[in-house]
């Protein structure tokens, strides 16, 4: 027995012998080896023992071989299919600075954008202002427009009085004008002057005249169209040379002439005193412009005398 357990086996492992005891056969596992010759396969087993703590480790170690192997496999596959079907590192850097270059571009754009609008802001604004001004210039045309219009009409209403004016300064005194061949003196429309009827015709005899005597149609219309075209349309009224007579309570002139068609207002004369004169209120109707009131009344007035020179 003793000489069989001092045998020992070799096993050759790359040229070198390493000797192993009979007795350490029992503990241990064999394993077995197949060779191969280059004319035909010979097998021969041989046995290799490991100790019974190095097994898990061994286990793990193969299945960690197994799973790196099928991910080694996985991840050739996965990266074929890239290569096949994806873009490759020089498309994607392409496809990169493409993308800078339009970034680039919509910056600028943008900055283009922002200062397009700005202009057109401005441009707004100025038209604005521009729109403003011609509101401005139209109404202050249109002012003027109004302005010229009763000008023109002034002068439409005056220029038929303009021989009398002129005509006036031939043969009448110095603001007074010729109507009806005979020279008349009418306090200016501005004129807040006004007197009774007895001072009223002393003034007028004062220059060498009495106080109007209005009587007839052509007389009547024409002193009311001219007081009317001068804008003297006062509800005061202005005295005439006509009144009542105390004595006979009769309307006559002041060459005691009687009154023989008036052109009395509706429901004048109404006055029952003898000391009444008639005053004229010119109006478009000039057969009702007369009425009568008492001779103290504060009015103006209408002077008439003879031209200096025969007409």
């Amino acid at each position: 027995m003793e000489g069989k357990r001092q045998q020992q086996s070799f096993y050759s492992d790359n040229g070198f012998n390493t000797p192993i005891c009979e007795e350490d056969l029992d503990d241990e596992e064999q394993v077995t080896y197949h060779r191969f010759s280059h004319d035909k396969q010979q097998a021969s087993t041989f046995s290799m023992n490991l100790p019974r703590s190095f097994r898990p480790a061994a286990l793990l170690l193969v299945l960690l071989a197994a799973i790196l192997l099928m991910v080694n496999i996985g991840l050739g596959v996965y990266y074929k299919s890239l290569t096949d079907t994806h873009l490759s590192l020089d498309d994607t850097k392409e496809i990169t600075a493409k993308i800078s270059t339009l970034k680039d571009t919509y910056h600028a754009a943008f900055e283009n954008l922002n200062k397009v609008k700005e202009k057109q802001n401005m441009e707004m604004k100025r038209q604005k202002q521009t729109q403003w001004e011609f509101e401005h210039q139209t109404e202050r045309g249109q002012d003027y427009q109004m302005q010229l219009d009763k000008i023109t009409k002034e002068i439409a209403k005056l220029r038929p009085h303009l021989p009398l004016i002129g005509a006036g300064c031939k043969y009448c005194p110095a603001g007074w004008i010729l109507l009806n061949s005979m020279c008349f003196y009418l306090p200016p429309s501005e004129s807040t002057v006004v007197k009774s009827w007895q001072k009223s015709r002393e003034f007028c005899q004062l220059y060498g005249g009495d106080l109007a005597v209005i009587d007839s149609k052509d007389k009547e219309n024409a002193t009311v169209t001219y007081l009317l075209n001068q804008h003297q349309t006062t509800s005061n009224g202005f005295w005439f040379g006509l009144k009542v007579v105390q004595k006979d309570g009769i309307w006559k002139w002041l060459d005691g002439s009687v009154l023989v068609e008036g052109y009395w207002d509706t429901g004048e004369p109404d006055g029952d005193n003898n000391n009444y004169c008639a005053s004229l209120h010119p109006k478009d109707n000039f057969f009702k412009t007369w009425k009568d009131s008492g001779c103290s009344i504060n009015r103006k007035w209408i002077c008439e005398k003879t031209p200096a020179t025969i007409l």
